[in-house]
């Protein structure tokens, strides 16, 4: 699916320039790369629904600026800090022979039937919901999938073990190892407390039952 998106030429700039023009229901806006970076503007209401589709946040977006069409892809917005009103957006265009780097939404599966959570009464944590990917415009996935299927109590998946479309690799970089954590089956907090109070009172049972032995001898 192409998700396209119109926007014209900005011909000003500076903070009461681009207060007029969000009150006319334009949203400033800049597309930079390929060595050149221009100003933009946009339709707010058009932009704003947009911005709720998760789509429009990892694909490449095609952008009709005066007429012309580039390909970009949605880098960073705005909004106000307390209005439903976005305040600036970012695009960058790309190229179709470059890999990008760009984060893509994660779509957990199977949840219900984890043995974890189904056996083991266990809760699915997400601990990311999102992974940082390389790859060509081409192969850029709407989304990833994380099957947890057969994922045990107190067991995790990894970033190695995320199945990624042909063409994909994690970025990884920093914290953003192979082995981060993505989801994990949390054991039950009342299977953590008996086991806590279980566990002084395993500890006592030896150590009454030693007297004993020697008083019978």
């Amino acid at each position: 699916m192409t998700i396209e998106i119109n926007a014209t030429t900005r011909k000003t700039q500076g903070t009461g320039a681009s207060r007029r023009l969000r009150n006319t229901g334009r949203v400033p806006g800049v597309v930079y790369g390929a060595g050149s970076v221009n100003l933009i503007e946009l339709d707010h209401n058009d932009l704003y629904h947009k911005l709720r589709s998760e789509a429009f946040h990892a694909s490449v977006l095609t952008l009709n600026l005066d007429g012309k069409n580039e390909s970009v892809l949605l880098r960073d917005f705005v909004m106000h800090p307390f209005r439903q009103q976005v305040q600036h957006i970012d695009f960058q265009r790309v190229d179709a022979n470059k890999k990008m780097h760009i984060k893509v939404p994660l779509h957990f599966l199977n949840e219900d039937i984890a043995p974890g959570v189904k056996e083991g009464g266990g809760k699915i944590s997400h601990v990311m919901n999102e992974l940082d990917i390389a790859c060509l415009p081409k192969d850029l996935p709407a989304f990833i999938e994380v099957d947890l299927a057969h994922l045990a109590l107190g067991h995790s998946i990894h970033v190695a073990d995320l199945k990624l479309p042909e063409g994909v690799e994690a970025a990884l970089h920093g914290t953003h190892t192979a082995e981060a954590v993505v989801a994990t089956v949390q054991v039950p907090r009342g299977a953590v407390e008996v086991a806590a109070e279980a566990a002084p009172e395993a500890a006592a049972a030896p150590a009454a039952a030693a007297p004993a032995a020697k008083k019978a001898k």
